[in-house]
């Protein structure tokens, strides 16, 4: 889950993109255009302001002593303010406007449309309710941090109250500025244009065929034998094997750096990347995927184009487009069995060679289909219907059917019909689960499935356009993959709609159907 310009560190603004140039651009602004030099020079400072924040709020999830996180809440509300007075100054209405009738070239009319964007959606907020929201989200995420392990809902409920008051007041402000229903203007935050009216229909063909393929699934690999590795796994092993597999991936290291947190997330900037992940010694798989899916958010990151950095037009388009990216690297490429025989001596090499970590068997492991309680720990086809149970409670939550302390019954009722999981009482592995909810970032989750969708068609695209793609990958030949997100998804940035990103990706819109097709022909071919 990425955080940071790009990414959801600003509930109000929803994250832009790009398109491919065929030479690199900058967004100065010609002499005749003193209006759109004006407005680049202050979404230049709120680029800078961006990093601060982002990076703040790296130090607090990854490095922050507890006794930080009052004075930490308020600095960051406060600067969450001064963005916010940033974007809504006065002087940019007249400048936009101006602007509008300049000598732009067609990337500059680009980025004078994501100012616009931004412009209008933090100018449906007031400066208050931004610092309120940034009080209390900061507030409950701490206290989350304890009192998930200690299954404390009542205690969680207090602060988690005041989260959802001040998300309403955001969608009731938004809803009457955009002229969309509440939730749509969650949704819109993170990933751009998307509304329930589209993704009710997706999800619905999701419900009718996902049960049945996970049941088939599930009596398909009923005769496998998986062995279990054996640990212990000594914490810097895991670390070491990590960052010697994200090199491998194409990562930076000279700008960018991995931690722990409690949730896994990619935050910062692209000069300053920041992934987390976390460690367990009595497994290895959940530590390597998760670096692995953090390293797919950070490539992205480092790949924007570099000259438009400090602009709009330079962030990535979009949290679907996101989760794209990070499932590229994790389901696509990270469960792919050449990509695993490449895998395979480097874990034995980590831990000491055992019958557990052939490449066969370590296929069988990461594609096991057995419906759980943790999102996060879902294997990659019951993984959507986690989602499907969020999306279905949050909508409701925003748009006061349900209150905060309605969600347990529903929580029940909706794992035991999606995944046949009995969650009564057990809040910690329930609602409580996820750092979304503290951190009011309403409208996020359905990203993930849409990030699966693209991926998915993103694979086919390639598979199409580079025949022989699979070849490489078993190979250890993986810049092939890079080369074409590079060009087709990371340089283009929020250049053009998501759409038009994906058209010009792929040759079609979003198609789920290549996300079935996928499933299919991994779990059953």
């Amino acid at each position: 889950m990425p955080r940071g310009p790009g990414g959801p560190q600003n509930p109000a603004i929803a994250p832009p993109a790009l398109s491919r140039p065929s030479t690199m651009v900058t967004a100065t602004a010609p002499v005749a255009a003193p209006a759109y030099a004006r407005l680049a020079r202050n979404f230049e400072r709120l680029h800078h302001l961006d990093h601060l924040h982002s990076i703040a709020y790296w130090d607090q999830a990854a490095m922050m002593p507890p006794g930080g996180a009052q004075a930490r809440a308020a600095a960051l509300g406060e600067l969450a303010a001064l963005m916010h007075q940033h974007r809504t100054d006065p002087a940019l209405a007249q400048a936009l406007a101006d602007a509008a009738d300049e000598p732009l070239d067609d990337f500059q009319r680009a980025n004078l449309r994501e100012m616009g964007r931004e412009w209008r959606a933090a100018n449906a907020l007031p400066e208050d309710l931004v610092q309120r929201s940034q009080l209390a989200t900061a507030r409950c995420e701490h206290a989350w941090r304890r009192q998930r392990p200690a299954n404390d809902w009542a205690g969680f409920l207090v602060n988690f109250e005041a989260v959802v008051a001040t998300a309403r007041e955001q969608a009731q402000h938004l809803s009457q500025q955009l002229g969309l229903r509440p939730y749509d203007t969650m949704l819109d935050r993170f990933e751009l244009g998307m509304r329930c009216a589209r993704l009710d229909p997706l999800f619905a063909d999701l419900r009718g065929w996902l049960p049945g393929l996970v049941q088939q699934v599930q009596a398909r690999q009923q005769g496998e034998v998986v062995l279990q590795p054996q640990g212990p796994f000594p914490v810097e092993a895991q670390r070491k094997l990590c960052l010697q597999v994200m090199e491998m991936l194409g990562f930076d290291f000279s700008q960018g750096r991995i931690d722990v947190s409690t949730h896994p997330f990619a935050g910062g900037v692209p000069e300053d990347v920041r992934l987390t992940t976390r460690y367990e010694t009595g497994e290895f798989i959940t530590s390597l995927l998760g670096a692995i899916h953090e390293t797919g958010h950070g490539r992205y990151e480092q790949g924007r184009p570099r000259a438009w950095l400090g602009q709009p037009v330079s962030l990535a388009r979009s949290m679907g487009i996101h989760e794209s990216q990070s499932l590229s690297f994790e389901m696509q490429l990270g469960r792919h069995p050449g990509f695993l025989a490449t895998l395979a001596p480097l874990i034995a090499a980590a831990f000491g060679d055992q019958p557990a970590f052939e490449p066969e068997n370590l296929r069988r492991l990461v594609t096991r289909v057995k419906p759980g309680l943790i999102r996060v720990d879902a294997d990659e086809v019951t993984y959507a219907a986690h989602v499907m149970l969020r999306y279905d409670i949050e909508r409701r939550l925003i748009e006061g059917e349900i209150e905060a302390a309605d969600i347990p019954p529903l929580w029940d009722a909706g794992m035991a019909a999606l995944l046949g999981q009995d969650t009564r009482g057990n809040f910690a592995d329930g609602p409580m689960q996820d750092v979304h909810w503290p951190e009011a970032m309403f409208g996020y989750f359905p990203c993930y499935t849409l990030g699966a969708m693209y991926a998915a068609q993103w694979f086919a695209t390639m598979r199409r356009d580079l025949p022989g793609l699979d070849a490489s990958i078993a190979a250890g030949q993986l810049s092939p993959v890079f080369g074409w997100l590079q060009a087709n998804i990371w340089q283009q940035a929020s250049r053009w709609p998501t759409d038009e990103l994906a058209q010009r990706a792929s040759g079609e819109v979003l198609n789920p159907a290549h996300y079935r097709a996928h499933l299919e022909a991994r779990y059953l071919a």
